[in-house]
């Protein structure tokens, strides 16, 4: 049966359609210019979450409907990550610009697998900034991913082929006899195990070297751990470092692992999730020494990028390494040097997604609009604000620091008997004020308040709002945990 006009998805009366679309933005940029206005977070009332559960109509509904269920029961309880007050986890706070680019990038509809098109002029213009950042060669690849899980992921898969050839893409890691280790610090993000589980190394091969006073990764347990390991005939195949990690954003010490690695010959992997875009920082990017000499880097531009999630990203010195690490020809996918399956290599054969959403877009967008001074600033405006919440815990006899501000994330508690259970009741009572929203970690055995110092549109007002409520709603979970 043929089709008839009925059958498209196009709106029927574009002038309505364009209309509602301009409600539409407009309804979003209200929202983000009138954050402060609005809690941070709030609980989902159970009749909107049930309404959730309801099965989908047969009668399809108005645009201009669903837009109001949207502003009705979506974005007044969205987790909060573009609120200035939200400190829980590592979110970045997106931007109006990067919003605008993934309606562009929406409408494009652009699928970034390969082929000779603009969009992946885009991808590779932002492959060659970020080399330039982290002083990589020309020859080096770079990949847009969903975020730093997939990208460590691909990192060690990389790692896994450099020790093994290529080969062992066809007879798995097993056939070669070597029983390859990794390693990388305790307080490394929980992907590092995921990705040795998802390569098929199992996590029992991944070493958790212990971390220092610092939190830094003991760089002598780091030597003894691989020097066991080849006594017990292993083969030690890669070693993740980490910048800002997850618990207090420590930076490990990059220079020596990047020395171990040289002199042991084992692939340097940085994870840089957030903060490895501290390179845009002038005053912060000489602690990074040593990134540059990585063989690989993983990282997110969704964090300390600001650009909209998601946009996680991969950074391997060794180009045609990477390359072979994941091509695979198939005669749907035959390149050509001429007309649109040209443009070889695409990006496809960097990574195990085929269908790849424009995430350089907005990226592209953020970098362009913002420049990377001002971002720089960002970053070290988040790293000074997280200074001036340590100066006002360490003001204050009731709350107590507990770790050391490396650079953005602020770790310490409300002093009081049955510690644990009254910061942990504390924390829920905080994200539940609206006025600010921090989270928890476990710091020596001990329950701590996690604040995690993101977003671009956070001032010393939103600290200082944190502290005050802190003690005012401290006190009253310690009352309560008492009686």
């Amino acid at each position: 049966m043929l089709e008839t006009p009925e059958d498209t998805l196009d709106p029927s009366d574009w002038n309505a359609f364009r209309l509602q679309g301009h409600r539409m933005l407009d309804d979003m940029i209200d929202y983000l210019e009138h954050l402060r206005d609005q809690p941070v977070w709030q609980p989902m009332p159970d009749e909107v979450r049930d309404s959730f559960r309801q099965a989908l109509d047969d009668v399809p509904s108005d645009l201009a409907k669903t837009h109001e269920l949207f502003l009705k029961d979506v974005l007044p309880y969205a987790l909060g990550n573009v609120h200035p007050g939200f400190m829980g986890w590592v979110h970045g706070g997106g931007t109006p610009v990067g919003m605008l680019a993934e309606m562009l990038a929406g409408g494009l509809n652009a699928n970034l697998g390969g082929r000779d098109q603009s969009p992946i002029e885009i991808e590779r213009q932002v492959v060659q900034w970020v080399r330039r950042l982290f002083n990589f060669p020309e020859t080096a690849s770079g990949l847009f991913v969903t975020g730093t899980s997939m990208a460590n992921l691909i990192g060690v898969l990389i790692a896994r082929t450099a020790r093994l050839g290529t080969d062992v893409r066809h007879t798995g890691i097993a056939a070669n006899g070597q029983q390859l280790v990794a390693y990388t610090s305790a307080g490394a993000h929980i992907s590092i195990v995921q990705a040795m589980d998802i390569a098929g190394f199992g996590s029992a091969a991944l070493r958790m070297i212990p971390v220092d006073q610092l939190h830094q990764m003991d760089i002598a347990a780091l030597e003894r751990a691989i020097a066991e390991d080849k006594k017990a005939g292993m083969t030690p195949f890669f070693i993740a470092g980490t910048v800002g990690t997850v618990g207090v954003g420590a930076i490990d010490n990059l220079q020596a692992i990047a020395e171990l690695c040289e002199r042991e010959s084992i692939w340097f992997h940085v994870d840089g999730a957030y903060g490895a875009l501290a390179m845009l920082a002038p005053d912060i990017a000489p602690r990074l020494q040593g990134i540059g000499r990585a063989d690989s880097i993983a990282f997110d531009f969704h964090k300390w990028g600001q650009v909209p999630y998601d946009a996680g990203f991969i950074l391997v010195r060794d180009g045609e390494l990477h390359h072979n690490a994941f091509a695979s020809p198939a005669a749907y996918l035959k390149r050509e040097t001429r007309g649109m399956a040209a443009g070889s290599p695409w990006p496809c054969d960097f990574g195990p997604d085929l269908s790849r959403g424009f995430r350089a877009l907005k990226t592209w967008f953020t970098l362009k609009v913002y420049g990377e001074e001002k971002l720089g600033r960002v970053i070290s405006n988040t790293c000074a604000l997280a200074q001036h919440m340590k100066r006002r815990i360490e003001a204050e006899p009731q709350l107590e620091l507990l770790a050391p501000v490396a650079l953005n994330i602020v770790c310490f508690r409300y002093r009081s008997e049955d510690a644990d259970r009254v910061n942990a009741d504390l924390v829920v009572a905080l994200q539940e004020s609206g006025i600010a929203a921090p989270s928890t970690t476990t710091i020596n055995g001990q329950l701590a308040i996690r604040a995690a110092i993101v977003n671009h549109r956070t001032t010393v007002s939103d600290i200082d709002a944190l502290i005050d409520a802190t003690l005012e709603l401290g006190g009253i979970a310690a009352r309560s945990a008492c009686s």
